[in-house]
């Protein structure tokens, strides 16, 4: 999985502050993510996915069931231009169908839907396609999130019916009625929680037509930029992931960006990122894909990665992942 996806440091500030009355510093939550403490006081806090999910895999392992809490905590106001215009919308119906039109603005890692079944309406997220060590989290995290940015709209728990969730039932699955005081399914094949579908006609308690119809243009706009930014750095990537065995380079990559590698190492800051964070993640990602194959020896696998000699691709496979290749291919 190439991590083209683009995301703010909302749940990454989150992650910090419920590991902050533990007295746990932040350079251990940030630690291999590329993100430092003066980003977190950027005025565009745009991020990559894949340093997301590493501030929340060093979460996951200090305390497993961490998703429930992050997702509690992830009000509304969490999600800046959109989560006004979801509160000023005029009824529960209107907010959701809004925030399904902008994901990205809503900075899920799943396909969300609203599914009618009767009289009752379930909201799923399905099609995850990120890192797999993390699928369990990140459906807690979503699906509880979502469940408070609904409470939030109605200014009251909206009651359920049920709720799914795709995984096995983990050790702590009592937690889950903090969130969803409802029959529960596990080994589903989405993650979904149902209500009643007369809520959707329900008028929302901040609805205000001026500031929802400005809100929602705001929202449009930074969605065209934000799928613009997207869409350069999927091209930057794609670019690299197809010159791994000879990379171009940062005055390479800006030549076959039209821009100069001034301008190149510029925009990338501002996204978080830089040109050796994307090459190491690419480099990474095939590494795990040829020795999971099994069939090219190391140095071969060395070879193609761009690497000079095996020792180096070593020695790098080692700081990316805490093993060496040859014990990860066991």
């Amino acid at each position: 999985m190439l991590h083209t996806h683009l995301t703010t440091l909302n749940a990454v500030s989150l992650v910090l502050k419920t590991f902050e009355a533990e007295g746990l510093p932040d350079t251990d939550l940030l630690a291999g993510s590329g993100i430092t403490a003066a980003d977190l006081a950027r005025p565009d806090p745009r991020i990559t996915t894949h340093q997301e999910m590493q501030v929340c895999a060093n979460a996951v392992a200090l305390r497993q069931d961490i998703g429930l809490d992050l997702g509690r905590r992830m009000h509304v106001s969490a999600y800046g231009i959109l989560g006004y215009a979801l509160l000023s919308s005029a009824t529960f119906g209107d907010a959701l169908r809004l925030a399904l039109h902008y994901p990205a603005l809503l900075g899920t890692l799943f396909h969300l839907q609203l599914i009618e079944d009767g009289d009752r309406v379930w909201f799923s997220a399905s099609d995850y396609g990120d890192r797999a060590d993390l699928a369990v989290f990140n459906a807690e995290f979503c699906l509880t999130s979502l469940k408070l940015i609904c409470d939030d709209l109605l200014g009251h728990s909206l009651p359920l019916l049920g709720a799914r969730f795709g995984h096995a039932a983990p050790d702590y699955q009592q937690r889950y009625r903090e969130s969803f005081d409802c029959p529960l399914q596990f080994g589903a094949a989405d993650h979904a929680f149902a209500f009643e579908k007369r809520w959707l006609e329900q008028p929302l308690p901040l609805a205000e037509q001026i500031t929802h119809r400005a809100m929602s243009e705001r929202c449009r706009r930074q969605n065209t930029e934000f799928a613009g930014r997207q869409a350069w750095l999927g091209r930057i990537r794609q670019l690299l992931a197809e010159r791994l065995d000879n990379p171009p380079g940062l005055e390479g990559l800006g030549r076959l960006m039209n821009c100069s590698a001034r301008t190149l190492r510029r925009h990338l800051h501002e996204l978080g990122s830089s040109y050796q964070e994307l090459l190491d993640e690419l480099r990474f990602e095939r590494a795990k894909q040829l020795l999971a194959e099994d069939e090219l020896p190391i140095y071969r696998i060395a070879e193609t990665l761009g690497f000079s000699e095996a020792a180096s691709f070593r020695h790098a496979f080692l700081r990316w992942s805490g093993v060496a290749p040859s014990h990860y291919r066991a």
